[in-house]
């Protein structure tokens, strides 16, 4: 009898400890779908959050750039603590956090308390994300079966961005702008539940400390700058309420540099900088995201407060540019073979610029098709065209050891450029409309944006082709 015990016993055990594959890349995908998501939905309840939250125009940007701040900002300490303490333990950790912040943000009641609960939210994605795809590589063997994984994880983070503005449009028009943040609590829930029974914990082994510092001294710096830049629509930028973060910004960042340079395990190790191809397809995605970021904050907002869109109608509107993100990330490796990925990501970069450019000639009475559809399919398929063979060139000038390293370093570069980048655009579009609210002057602000944008992005195109190497190698 007691034999007979222990062998059950035995296989309880086995059972619980080697779940079905199909399961994991469900419960990584889930995890990583929550985080995408959650960049995009906010976006179109902004209008109602402004509203019922009595927020101003420019600290509307922050419930977006809280976010992407802390996300940026963490993500590659996140990734770290993951190979230190355990991949499903930060798996875990992180999504409870990002659940619990929530919750905090649907029950807000004033604006500070949103933008707290949104930067909390940031920091658990920053925890989460890194896990979710080295929780699906270690469980998949290598090979075809991995491939499919890696393809169906990447297709659902494509999605997690592509649903949100219609997921977002559905909750505020069918309940509430509180929704878009309340979902993420049933849904975190279950898979918090199913992730604590059946993933299984692993490590790198490194017992490297954490670089804490360097972490705390980006994200600050990062923030402080973003802040100074929105204080030059009302103070300028000569006051001293612009001059003091910006410089105080501009500081933590050099001794974040300063320290990263001393430290023994840094969060971003720079010796990595020296390679041209790491260098340059990171420079590359800095400037990218800094144009390309703002596009669906300020589509959501031209859509809702000039063209007069419901919020679910705005959603359903960026459906066709959602979606060619998802086309022009599945070309890119198409062309590769053919073109070379410095010639891809400058061509991916072109089409972008061309979409700017043609959004910038918006007008207060623009119908669907010409001033959102086709110039936001133009956007965002250069967009997803651009990503891949700059990814592809950073991680190949790397050494194998420092891949994963790199791949998060591209993300990270891409995330902050677009936090910055949202200030500044948020800031010249409000500053061209003078606080003025009327469609004519919102629309001119809006447009002002997207020419700017237009001219970052061309500017990126003349860099890539000038700095970029040839070839996928070390240069």
């Amino acid at each position: 009898m007691t034999p007979m015990l222990e062998a059950a016993d035995v296989t309880r055990t086995s059972r619980r400890v080697t779940p079905p594959t199909w399961l994991v890349v469900a419960l990584a995908c889930a995890g990583q779908f929550l985080v995408v998501l959650d960049i995009s939905v906010v976006n179109v309840a902004l209008p109602s959050m402004r509203t019922a939250l009595d927020m101003s125009a420019s600290g509307l940007q922050w419930v977006v750039n809280a976010y992407a701040i802390a996300f940026a900002g963490f993500m590659l300490l996140g990734g770290r603590a993951g190979d230190l303490y355990g991949r499903k333990r930060m798996f875990l950790v992180g999504l409870g956090l990002f659940t619990l912040a929530s919750l905090g943000g649907g029950l807000a009641q004033e604006g500070w308390q949103l933008l707290l609960a949104r930067a909390v939210q940031g920091l658990g994605a920053a925890v989460l994300a890194p896990s979710t795809l080295t929780i699906l590589t270690s469980a998949v063997p290598e090979g075809a079966a991995r491939a499919r994984a890696i393809a169906t994880w990447t297709a659902v983070g494509a999605g997690g961005g592509a649903a949100g503005g219609l997921v977002g449009g559905a909750l505020v028009e069918g309940l509430s702008w509180r929704w878009v943040l309340l979902i993420n609590v049933p849904v975190g829930a279950v898979v918090l539940a199913g992730s604590a029974k059946w993933l299984r914990e692993s490590r790198a082994g490194d017992r490297r400390r954490l670089d804490l510092p360097g972490a705390l001294l980006v994200t600050a710096g990062l923030a402080t700058l973003a802040y100074g830049i929105s204080q030059t629509e009302a103070a300028g930028w000569t006051a001293a309420a612009t001059l003091v973060p910006l410089c105080a910004g501009l500081a933590l960042i050099g001794l974040f540099l300063l320290v990263e340079a001393r430290t023994a395990a840094p969060l971003m190790p720079l010796g990595v900088l020296r390679v041209r191809a790491v260098a340059s397809a990171n420079v590359s995605m800095f400037l990218c995201g800094s144009a390309m970021f703002c596009m669906w904050f300020l589509m959501t907002l031209y859509a809702q407060n000039v063209l007069g869109y419901s919020p679910f109608d705005a959603g359903l509107a960026l459906v066709p540019s959602s979606l060619a993100v998802v086309l022009g990330s599945k070309l890119a490796p198409r062309f590769l073979p053919v073109a070379g990925a410095r010639v891809v990501a400058a061509l991916g970069t072109l089409v972008a610029a061309v979409g700017f450019g043609w959004q910038s000639t918006m007008t207060a009475d623009g119908n669907y098709l010409t001033s959102i559809m086709f110039p936001g399919i133009l956007m965002m398929l250069g967009a997803g065209l651009a990503a891949t063979p700059l990814a592809a060139l950073a991680t190949s000038g790397a050494a194998p050891g420092e891949a994963g390293l790199v791949s998060g370093l591209v993300n990270t570069s891409r995330t902050m450029g677009g936090s910055l980048g949202l200030a500044v655009m948020s800031t010249i579009a409000a500053a061209r409309s003078g606080g003025v609210d009327t469609p004519e002057a919102l629309t001119e602000g809006y447009a002002l944006a997207f020419r700017t944008g237009t001219g970052v992005l061309l500017g990126g195109v003349v860099l890539m082709l000038v700095w970029l190497p040839r070839k996928m190698s070390t240069d």
